[in-house]
C-alpha cells in the first residue's frame, strides 16, 4: 500500500509540474527528500513523463493531425514551408536535435552530480530571472503560425538546457519563446508540441535501458504513477494554456525563486542532502 500511495504522488507532482514552469525534477528531487524517500533516480523520472506524453497527445490530438496533414502536403510539393503546419512540424524536428545530442554527450552529468540539489536551487532562481527578463522585453505579438526557422532553433537551443534538473522544460521554451515576441499561450502551446518527441524519446530510451530494473522492481508503482501523471499532466496543460490568456508567468517567477531559495536553507541546515 504504502508503493502504491508513494506512486501516486509522484504521478501528481509529475502531472501538476511538467507543465508549468517550476521544474517536475526539481519537485521530483525535493519532495520524496522530505517525505524520507530515496531518489527515484533520472531514469524512474524519464519513464513517468511518458504518462505527460500521452496526456499532451490527447489534448493536441487535432493539432497534431493537421501538422501530419499539412506535412504530407508539403513532402508532395516538396516545399516544407509551404504551409503553416508544415512550417511549425519542420520547427518541431529541428528544435528537438539540440536536447537530443547534448542528451547524449552529457548523459552521464545529467543523471548524477546535476541531480544535486545545489544545482536545482541555482537553476531554478537563475532561469526564474531570465523569465522574468523575457516577460518585459518580450514583444508578446507573434502567433504561433508566425514562427520562422530561426524561432524554432532558438527555443531548441534553449529546450537544451532543460537536461539540467531545476531548469524546467516549458520554462526554459516558453522563455525562449518570449524573447522570440510570442503570445504567452502561443509560447506554451509551442513548447508543449515541441515536448512531444523529446519526452517520448527519452521516456522509450530509459525504459529500454533500465528494463530489467524499472520492470522488475517497480512494475506497479511505475504503471500507476504514469497514469496519474497522465490524467493530471492533462488537466495542467488545460490550466496553463487558460492562464496565459491573461496572465503573466510572474506567479511562477516568485514561486521558483522561493523554492530555490527555500532549498538552500533547508541545505545549509542539514535537512536536505545534496545527493540524498
Amino acid at each position: 500500500m504504502e508503493e502504491i500511495i508513494k506512486a501516486i504522488v509522484l504521478g501528481v507532482i509529475q502531472g501538476l509540474t511538467e507543465f508549468i514552469p517550476i521544474s517536475s525534477t526539481a519537485h521530483l528531487r525535493v519532495v520524496p527528500a522530505l517525505l524520507g524517500w530515496k531518489d527515484i533516480g533520472a531514469a524512474y523520472t524519464a519513464v513517468i513523463q511518458i504518462g505527460t506524453l500521452f496526456a499532451t497527445i490527447i489534448y493536441f490530438r487535432n493539432d497534431i493531425s493537421l501538422l501530419f496533414e499539412g506535412f504530407r502536403k508539403a513532402v508532395k510539393k516538396k516545399d516544407f514551408l509551404a504551409n503553416n503546419e508544415s512550417r511549425i512540424f519542420l520547427l518541431i524536428i529541428i528544435g528537438t536535435i539540440p536536447i537530443g545530442i547534448c542528451g547524449l554527450l552529457f548523459k552521464k552529468f545529467i543523471e548524477g552530480d546535476a541531480r544535486g540539489l545545489y544545482v536545482i536551487s541555482a537553476t531554478l532562481i537563475i532561469l526564474a530571472i531570465v523569465l522574468f527578463i523575457a516577460e518585459k522585453m518580450g514583444s508578446k505579438s507573434k502567433r504561433i503560425g508566425e514562427m520562422t526557422i530561426k524561432d524554432g532553433i532558438v527555443i531548441g537551443l534553449a529546450q537544451a538546457l532543460a537536461l539540467i534538473p531545476g531548469s524546467s522544460r516549458s520554462g526554459v521554451t516558453i522563455t525562449a519563446g518570449l524573447f522570440r515576441g510570442l503570445k504567452r499561450d502561443d509560447a506554451a502551446r509551442f513548447s508543449f508540441l515541441l515536448s512531444l518527441p523529446a519526452i517520448g524519446l527519452s521516456g522509450l530510451y530509459e525504459l529500454y535501458k533500465e528494463r530489467e530494473v524499472l520492470l522488475d522492481e517497480n512494475l506497479l508503482g511505475l504503471t500507476i504513477a504514469t497514469i496519474v501523471s497522465g490524467v493530471v499532466g492533462f488537466y495542467s496543460i488545460e490550466f496553463l494554456l487558460s492562464y496565459l490568456r491573461t496572465r503573466s508567468n510572474m506567479i511562477f517567477i516568485i514561486y521558483r525563486i522561493a523554492l530555490g531559495t527555500l532549498i538552500l536553507i533547508l541545505l545549509s541546515n542539514g535537512v536536505l542532502s545534496n545527493l540524498g
